[in-house]
């Protein structure tokens, strides 16, 4: 690992002020996950690491029934996963948060560092785009609010600006009858990297069972979590039969675009398993209107 300078901001500001100075030789830490293995790999060599753990106030979870979920960027993804209030109203969170890594690396891993790193397997990032989340950033320049489908901008890669922050992530109320569920495939347990994972969210007529909304992201299977909004569009409005979830599971796997070459699997075993996966998701979230 090269040498680096170590930097411990007690507020926002002088985080920001650090980031702007350094620029591009700054890397922000927070749990520390992925960019201590990518340093240690030699993949990143920052010149300065700057450590936003200890700046007060990023660490939180909040709810209201008018503007939403508010989670603090320091938020770690292991109280993601125990929280109750999550697993009552956005349960789709709390199941993606459960499947990241060990419980030893979930413990420290934070919600902010797991979208900042921007990789396309990210588990908090498909379910957080299936519920039309934003993140609210803080920067030289104020404040901005982004939707997190805007936010990847490729693998590894975001919209931050130099000196910005994600601060926190912001989530709608969900409309009623809405139920979401998470997947992901693994081949050596949980700390392996996803071949394929992907996130449902509908919200259905319960009398009818009428497809109002949709939302179907996947992961692993382009530079950053896409929406399968042509298959999308095929639910959208439409009573759900067997029919219609196969066709719409195919239509999601047309649109994955897998990269050539991946050492965990092919690019026509992953459209297979997005279109197993879709339909099976789709399928158990209409069997709990039954």
């Amino acid at each position: 690992m090269r040498p680096f300078q170590y930097l411990s901001p007690g507020n926002l500001s002088e985080a920001i002020s650090l980031l702007a100075k350094y620029r591009e030789e700054a890397k922000v830490i927070a749990g520390g996950t992925d960019l201590v293995v990518q340093m240690r790999r030699g993949v990143i060599k920052p010149k300065f690491v700057v450590d936003i753990t200890g700046i007060p106030g990023l660490d939180y979870i909040r709810y209201d029934d008018t503007q939403g979920l508010r989670i603090g960027a320091l938020t770690t993804i292991r109280v993601l996963e125990k929280s109750a209030d999550l697993w009552q109203r956005y349960p789709i969170i709390s199941q993606a948060a459960c499947k990241l890594g060990s419980a030893a690396i979930r413990n420290v891993a934070t919600v902010g560092g797991n979208l900042c790193n921007a990789m396309p397997i990210a588990d908090t990032a498909q379910a957080l785009l299936a519920l039309s989340a934003k993140v609210r950033t803080l920067g030289p320049e104020g404040e901005r609010v982004v939707p997190l489908e805007d936010f990847f901008t490729g693998v590894g890669k975001t919209s931050l600006k130099i000196g910005e922050l994600l601060v926190e992530i912001q989530v709608p109320v969900p409309l009623p009858n809405t139920r979401g569920l998470y997947l992901k495939h693994l081949t050596r347990g949980s700390i392996d990297l996803p071949i394929v994972n992907v996130a449902v969210l509908v919200t259905l007529e319960p009398e009818d069972k009428v497809c109002k909304d949709i939302k179907i992201v996947l992961g692993s299977v382009a530079s950053t979590p896409i929406r399968a909004r042509k298959a999308e569009e095929i639910m959208r409005g439409k009573r759900i039969d067997d029919a219609l979830i196969h066709r719409t599971a195919q239509v999601a796997s047309d649109e994955a675009h897998p990269r050539p070459g991946s050492i965990r699997a092919s690019v026509e075993y992953k459209r297979e398993m997005v279109k197993v996966f879709t339909r099976q998701l789709i399928q158990e979230i209409v069997s709990q209107y039954n």
